[in-house]
């Protein structure tokens, strides 16, 4: 522990002794000034031991010692020692008087004790203090090494929460609580998740303290880039001391280096993985199998789904092309969900600037995909398609199904649509486009012309005779004319688009093009 009052008491070189403030002698002493000012608070920091021989001071006026004393307390002077033989044969009482009466330890140098001698006691011993702290944070250090190095990360969250006399706890990318020591300490860092989330919002490496008094969390960001890829959080009831920080940046550096994958390894991990995505949509469902190995459990024998991720970014720039890309963004959530629920997938670029996974259906990669989507998607410019649960040998329809998805979502401004969704509700919505609009005016725009000049309701009545399927007397009767009227207007119609409404094709055309520039009608 740092010098105190009382340590330098206890000295015995220094042959102190104690006038005033005997109640106080554990206050620490950060270092020693002597000064011979009338006013040398200017020049203090707090924590001093000021020393001083009164050559300037009149230390019999109880009144003027009164007011020097109230200013050395109120700039964090811990002690005032005071050279006796020098100046002055002892103390004066006014000056012990006014000490005993702000608090403030006085005590008497003798005049064999130069003051040099005091400084050069308090500076060994703030000395011999930092070198046991330093000496202990590198015992914490292999300490939390060896555990992290045989049994993970909690077992180094463990010995943590036991070198800080408190509990730590670790949350990945997304913010959720991966473990906690002991292990009543995983409720109360799961109450920290609005703080933590404020954390990743910041340029890593960021920290924040929260709390009260008596339960004072610090939060530290984990990771070497810019984007924060976990936290982790370290409770206890007073501030850290110099060893606890030295135990806390341990663990910092020991778990960003367990959170943070090397970019060697990831890289690899990428290649294997988009060639298991080759040689499955390939129609090689064996030899992905074979060439996956263990790397992704059970995922490529069990029903899975197939996601496309595609983002506005994606035409500049790779989803793995920095940790800031939306897609990349996306997948790391997509693997810690993976990570929490024990469950296998497999996120890679598709080699088109899109994302590609394979998830375990109705797991909780397939779950965190569409709870994505509703939260944060719409605003990254996220969009994804969804296969409808299929099996390696079917993988090439299942990328098919997840593209159409895409495409669907895509004109449709969702964030997410699932395969599923498309044989069911009406066609119209996936005509929602600009090119089919632009053919459908274009189809129409001399009909529309044509009725623009007032002669003939020519559009009316070729929506009428379309929508009773070719029946005359219902149709006339629907627009209040007789049927030969509207035979006359629809030789008209087939005379002005130069198109026979014979042809089944040419029917299904206009009336998708009716239905596409007035789909309410």
């Amino acid at each position: 522990m740092p010098p105190t009052l009382a340590s330098l008491i206890q000295h015995s070189a220094l042959n102190l002794t104690v006038r005033a403030g005997e109640d106080r002698l554990q206050t620490p002493v950060r270092w020693v000034h002597a000064s011979e000012l009338a006013d040398p608070v200017p020049y203090m920091e707090g924590g001093e031991l000021l020393l001083v021989t009164a050559t300037t001071l009149d230390a019999e006026d109880p009144e003027a010692m009164a007011g020097y004393v109230r200013r050395l307390v109120g700039a964090g002077v811990v002690g005032l020692g005071f050279a006796v033989g020098v100046n002055y044969e002892d103390v004066p009482e006014a000056l012990v008087e006014a000490a005993r009466s702000a608090g403030l330890p006085l005590l008497a140098v003798p005049r064999r004790t130069p003051f040099l001698a005091i400084s050069k006691a308090v500076s060994a011993a703030i000395a011999a203090d930092q070198y046991r702290a330093v000496t202990a944070g590198f015992e914490a250090q292999r300490e939390l090494t060896r555990a992290a190095l045989a049994d993970g990360p909690a077992a180094l969250l463990a010995r943590l929460a036991a070198h800080v006399d408190g509990w730590a706890a670790l949350y990945d990318a997304t913010g959720t609580v991966v473990a906690a020591a002991p292990d009543w300490a995983a409720r109360r860092a799961a109450r920290l998740t609005a703080d933590v989330e404020r954390l990743r919002e910041r340029p890593a490496p960021a920290s924040a303290v929260v709390g009260g008094a008596d339960d004072r969390v610090e939060l530290q960001s984990l990771g070497t880039g810019r984007r924060v890829r976990g936290a982790l959080a370290v409770g206890t009831a007073a501030p850290l001391g110099t060893v606890e920080r030295y135990a806390v940046h341990s663990a910092i550096a020991l778990l960003t280096l367990t959170t943070e994958r090397s970019r060697a390894l990831q890289a690899a991990e990428q290649r294997l993985g988009a060639a298991v995505l080759r040689m499955l949509l390939s129609g090689q469902p064996d030899h992905a199998r074979a060439v996956a190995g263990d790397l992704y459990g059970g995922l490529l024998d069990a029903p899975f789904r197939l996601m496309i991720g595609e983002s506005a970014e994606s035409a500049q720039s790779a989803p793995d092309a920095g940790a800031d890309h939306p897609l990349q963004v996306l997948a790391e959530a997509l693997e810690a969900a993976a990570a929490r629920a024990g469950e296998a997938v497999l996120a890679v670029p598709d080699g088109e600037g899109r994302l590609a996974v394979l998830a375990v259906d109705g797991g909780a990669v397939v779950t965190a995909a569409e709870g994505y989507a509703r939260r944060e998607a719409e605003e990254a410019g996220v969009v994804v398609g969804l296969s409808a649960p299929t099996g390696p040998i079917a993988a090439a329809g299942a990328y098919k199904q997840a593209e159409q998805a895409l495409s669907v979502a895509r004109r449709r401004g969702r964030a997410l649509v699932e395969h599923e969704e498309l044989a069911t509700g009406s066609i119209l919505p996936l005509l929602a486009d600009d090119a089919v609009r632009a053919f459908a005016d274009g189809m129409l725009r001399a009909l529309y012309e044509h009725d623009a000049k007032g002669r003939g309701d020519l559009v009316a009545s070729l929506r009428a005779w379309l929508s009773r399927h070719g029946q005359w007397d219902a149709a006339a009767a629907d627009l209040g004319v007789h049927r030969h009227t509207l035979r006359y207007r629809m030789r008209r119609v087939e005379e002005i688009l130069g198109r026979s409404l014979d042809d089944p094709d040419a029917r299904m055309e206009l009336w998708l093009a009716l239905k596409t520039t007035n789909p309410s009608e």
